[in-house]
């Protein structure tokens, strides 16, 4: 079983998005993927028709004696689940400091589905706390979208100095642009930049468009009603090369 985190200290960089529609494109090929949304906006939950509700809350999903199996929920796409958000995800960081070794504890958990579930993908909150520091011991690799502008790419620079000195500078990165308008010439410049300084950039672009924009109004990722549109080429290619990235380091 391999886990994906969509992760970001920004919020508003195309996450959920991206998170929503890699896990729609690994179970169409066949894939039994597991979607598990730790956002309290709820918003992977939404675009998958799923109600953002857990039994009993964040602190049966994170507690002792974790209920995450009776939180899986399947979606309208065969082989695509989900574990919901709850609006109680907005005191993770509280349950989590209650458990023993709790940075370590999503990790713990999802060893309960390892045999269920090729792969796993974390649609993560903004920020670095003790929820995201979880994120990082359970990822195999963090997916991290960046959108093209200074503070984004800033961000990007403060994960990786945490990262560094949280000795997890091991943990595979695979940033991507996204929300990407190739007509701003600013937008072109930074990719080019960035693109130059950080080899482990996945040389795949989301573009900027409505069909993203659509996901709220369809409940839906993009390759279901648009796949032959720019965006759905675009995730199947970034879809692509995850897979090859993740095929290099095994």
């Amino acid at each position: 079983m391999t886990v994906l985190a969509a992760y970001n200290l920004k919020g508003g960089v195309g996450k959920t998005a991206a998170a929503v529609n890699l896990a729609w494109l690994a179970s169409q090929e066949g894939a039994r993927v597991l979607l598990v949304d730790l956002d309290p906006q709820g918003a992977a939950s939404f675009y998958l028709r799923v109600e953002p509700e857990l039994k009993g809350g964040s602190e049966k999903l994170i507690g002792r004696r974790s209920q995450i199996l009776e939180n899986i929920v399947p979606t309208v796409y065969e082989r695509l689940s989900v574990v919901p958000a709850d609006f109680s995800h907005r005191n993770l960081d509280l349950i989590l400091n209650e458990e023993k070794h709790s940075a370590d504890r999503l990790r713990r958990i999802l060893k309960s589905v390892v045999d269920d579930f090729d792969y796993v993908l974390l649609d993560c909150p903004p920020g670095i706390s003790l929820v995201s520091e979880n994120v990082f011991n359970a990822a195999d690799a963090l997916l991290v979208p960046i959108i093209p502008t200074h503070l984004s790419l800033r961000a990007y620079d403060m994960l990786t100095e945490f990262l560094r000195r949280s000795g997890a500078e091991s943990l595979e990165l695979m940033p991507f642009f996204s929300m990407l308008d190739r007509r701003r010439q600013v937008h072109v410049q930074l990719v080019q930049q960035f693109a130059a300084q950080h080899a482990e950039l996945l040389r795949v672009f989301i573009p900027y468009a409505s069909q993203i924009e659509r996901m709220g109004l369809e409940q839906a990722p993009v390759g279901a009603f648009a796949g032959p549109s720019d965006p759905g080429r675009a995730f199947a290619a970034l879809w692509a090369i995850i897979k090859e990235r993740l095929a290099a380091q095994a």
